[in-house]
């Protein structure tokens, strides 16, 4: 008897359901089993691949954060660190000091030690070339602040595309979208810097040039010259001591509004080894852009001349060339920013990174009950704490919030961390209606996720300007590119024996041999 074959495939896309069971009726039910065989396409596996989301930068030097704002901690884990580099938890601490909250009156307010551990990937101080972990962990959640934004989304804020995305997200302090988990950049960061710094001397610096209204002049920062002590001299991390003082002074305005305001950071990288980046889609400054716009709350980046470029014609915007010390080739001036063609020539590497106001307003951020500044008894006013405006007038920062100057006798509120003498009359505020003054100012049109309208008065502990702690993220980004493009251009061009006529040998490192002995 012959066979008779039918595909289903076929079969099924080419009858309908009526034309099934006619065919049914007519005879293919009389046909015998053995006679009747269905084929179908051999079903081929194919290998499910799935990538962590975002939570990975780099190709050489591979760098993994994990933790949540609120949750056990924050930490990363460092694959591609070469063995037998000097490293330390003290090494870690120094940068992670520096971007840590709490450490003056324009921060955040919340306390955390951001005290690390590293747990892996290094015995007795050197690092092993297998996997780092740092762990941070979390001391100071407050999650009950965001009760309200659990049902209703912070305007400018990731709450609405974090649920648009994934139908969940965590809650309290904003889990992977809060600016915590940066702490395991700034960790894997300084482990990249110090490779830099053993292996070509590179350093790199970044600063606060912009605070709202407040911009730094050009020309004012020697970028040859300046320093990381002159950075760190005071709160905003401004190399300049007058334009700092303006921009403290524009950061105290906002902040005891319970506003906040944005800026620009600027970093420079000094002695980049050359040939760094590759051309079309690795161009360096392609890889600085998005490791520098990856960071929270940026949203703009320039590179070299950037946007003021556009004003220049080429004669006038070209660096020209010249032979400088020992035969090296040089740039007379240095508008390409130290990158041409998408790879470092050498010269000094500079860019400017936008950073947005701060989302989470609440109009009640600098305010907190507290004790007397001004040599009174903690039971002066009675029930409450107190605080005495210690200064000869209110000063102008605070003057639009306080709604009515009160009585000695009357109690009052503690306005966070304001630099006022002690030898000055005394001033109350009192607590009720500054409370409900602010509250006032600050309630947001938004929807909940039930997609009712509604306004909202965020709360939380928040940076009334991210740019002074952003300082050291930045910095953190910038050596991440630069030592995994160092991996990059050591294993592509370095196989083989250079073109000494135009190629310059990369540098290694000079190491005391106490440093590298087991």
């Amino acid at each position: 008897m012959a066979n008779s074959s039918l595909s289903t495939k076929q079969f099924l896309s080419s009858q309908s359901s009526s034309d099934l069971g006619s065919l049914q009726r007519s005879g293919l039910r009389k046909l015998p089993s053995q006679a009747l065989r269905f084929s179908s396409p051999r079903s081929r596996h194919k290998k499910l691949v799935i990538q962590a989301a975002g939570n990975t930068f780099g190709t050489y030097f591979r760098v993994t954060t994990f933790g949540e704002s609120h949750g056990g901690g924050v930490g990363c884990v460092i694959d591609g660190c070469p063995p037998r580099l000097p490293i330390s938890e003290a090494d870690l601490q120094v940068e992670l000091d520096r971007r840590r909250p709490g450490q003056s009156r324009i921060t955040t307010p919340r306390k955390e030690t951001d005290t690390c551990r590293i747990s892996s990937g290094v015995a007795e101080g050197l690092t092993t070339g297998s996997s780092i972990k740092v762990e941070v962990p979390n001391t100071d959640q407050r999650g009950h602040d965001y009760n309200e934004m659990s049902i209703s989304y912070r305007p400018s804020h990731a709450d609405a595309t974090y649920d648009f995305k994934y139908g969940v997200r965590s809650v309290q302090g904003g889990g992977r979208s809060s600016a915590r988990e940066t702490i395991g950049r700034v960790a894997a960061g300084a482990v990249a810097k110090k490779i830099l710094k053993l292996f070509s001397g590179t350093e790199i610096l970044a600063y606060v040039s912009q605070v709202h209204e407040v911009v730094l002049p050009e020309g004012l920062v020697d970028h040859e010259s300046m320093t990381l002590d002159q950075i760190e001299s005071n709160i905003v991390r401004c190399p300049n001591p007058e334009y700092a003082e303006k921009m403290i002074a524009a950061i105290d305005a906002v902040r005891v509004r319970g506003d906040s305001v944005g800026g620009v950071v600027t970093c420079i990288a000094r002695n980049v080894p050359r040939g760094l980046g590759s051309p079309v889609f690795d161009k360096l400054e392609a890889e600085l852009a998005k490791a520098a716009l990856s960071l929270p709350a940026t949203k703009g980046f320039e590179f070299g001349s950037g946007f003021a470029g556009t004003f220049m014609m080429g004669s006038e915007h070209n660096d020209e060339f010249f032979v400088g010390e020992k035969g090296r080739i040089r740039t007379r001036t240095n508008r390409s920013g130290g990158i041409q063609g998408g790879i470092s020539n050498g010269e000094l590497i500079n860019m400017r990174v936008a950073f947005k106001p701060t989302s989470t307003i609440s109009g009640v951020a600098a305010l907190e009950p507290g004790p007397c500044l001004g040599g009174l008894t903690s039971n002066h006013c009675g029930e409450q704490p107190s605080l005495c405006l210690g200064a000869p007038r209110v000063p102008d920062y605070v003057r639009p919030v306080i709604p009515k100057v009160m009585p000695n006798e009357q109690r009052g509120v503690k306005v966070d961390r304001l630099a006022i003498p002690r030898n000055s009359p005394v001033v109350k505020i009192r607590t009720d209606l500054l409370l409900l003054s602010m509250y006032g100012q600050k309630k947001q049109h938004t929807v909940t996720r039930e997609k009712h309208e509604t306004e909202l008065i965020a709360r939380g502990r928040h940076d009334p300007c991210v740019v002074p702690r952003a300082v050291p993220m930045v910095e953190a980004m910038v050596a991440l590119v630069l030592v995994d493009q160092l991996m990059a251009q050591h294993a592509q061009c370095n196989l083989f024996p250079l073109n000494p006529a135009l190629q310059e040998p990369m540098q290694w490192p000079s190491l005391e041999p106490a440093e590298i002995s087991l």
